[in-house]
C-alpha cells in the first residue's frame, strides 16, 4: 500500500462514519396511505389455449405533465393545477390505469397478453393516452377520467379504431382516500367502455 493511498482511506472511513449523503425519498414525512386503483372485475384464472388471433395487448398509457406524478392533480381554473394535499399514489397512476384495464378486459372475455416480456405478439393493440385522471373543483367537485384509446390490429383491415371515453364521478369530499374511491369507481365504469367497445 502506498502512503498517498492512506488518506483517501481515511477519508472514505470518515465520510462512512457521517451516514448517507443522500436521503432517498426526500426529508418530506412519509403519507399516512397511498392511494391505489383495483378493477371491479378481477380476471378469471388461465383455463386452455387461446387463439392468438383473439388476444390483445395493452399498452401504458401516455400522460400530460401534470399526470406525470405520484401525486393527484386538482383543476382549480382552466389555467390552474394544483395537487391535493396528503394525497400519494402508490405507482404513477397511467400504470395502475393500465393494470386496471387489463383485469377488466380479461374479466369480459377478452385474451389479454402481457406484452413486457416481448415473447408473443398480440394480434390487437390497444394504446392510448390518459388526458384527465383528477379532481375538477370549478364548478361542483367531480372526479374525471378521459381516456383517448386506439385499438389497432388485422381485424380492422389495415385501419385503426379510435374512441374518446370520459367519466365523471361527484366527489363526496377533498379528503385523499373519498377522491381516490371516487377515481377508483370513474375509472372501472370507463373501464367497462372500454370492454364492450373492444368486443364490439
Amino acid at each position: 500500500m502506498t502512503m498517498r493511498m492512506v488518506p483517501l482511506i481515511g477519508a472514505a472511513l470518515l465520510l462512512a462514519a457521517c451516514g448517507p449523503l443522500v436521503q432517498l425519498g426526500g426529508n418530506a414525512p412519509a403519507p399516512d396511505a397511498l392511494l391505489t386503483l383495483r378493477s371491479a372485475a378481477p380476471p378469471p384464472d388461465y383455463d386452455g389455449p387461446t387463439a392468438l388471433a383473439d388476444t390483445l395487448g395493452i399498452a401504458v398509457p401516455d400522460v400530460p405533465a401534470e399526470l406525470q406524478t405520484l401525486r393527484l392533480p386538482v383543476q382549480v381554473t382552466d389555467a390552474t393545477v394544483q395537487y391535493l394535499a396528503g394525497a400519494s399514489w402508490s405507482e404513477q397512476p397511467n400504470r395502475q390505469f393500465q393494470r386496471l384495464l387489463a383485469d377488466t378486459l380479461a374479466g369480459a372475455g377478452v385474451p389479454v397478453l402481457d406484452t413486457r416480456g416481448g415473447s408473443i405478439a398480440p394480434a390487437r393493440q390497444l394504446t392510448g393516452h390518459l388526458r384527465e385522471f383528477g379532481l375538477d373543483v370549478r364548478s361542483n367537485p367531480v372526479v374525471r377520467v378521459r381516456y383517448d384509446a386506439q385499438l389497432a390490429g388485422p381485424r380492422g383491415a389495415g385501419t385503426v379504431a379510435l374512441k374518446s371515453f370520459v367519466v365523471e364521478e361527484p366527489a363526496s369530499s377533498d379528503q385523499p382516500g373519498a377522491v381516490a374511491a371516487a377515481l377508483n369507481r370513474a375509472a372501472n365504469r370507463l373501464a367497462g367502455e372500454v370492454a364492450a367497445w373492444v368486443k364490439g
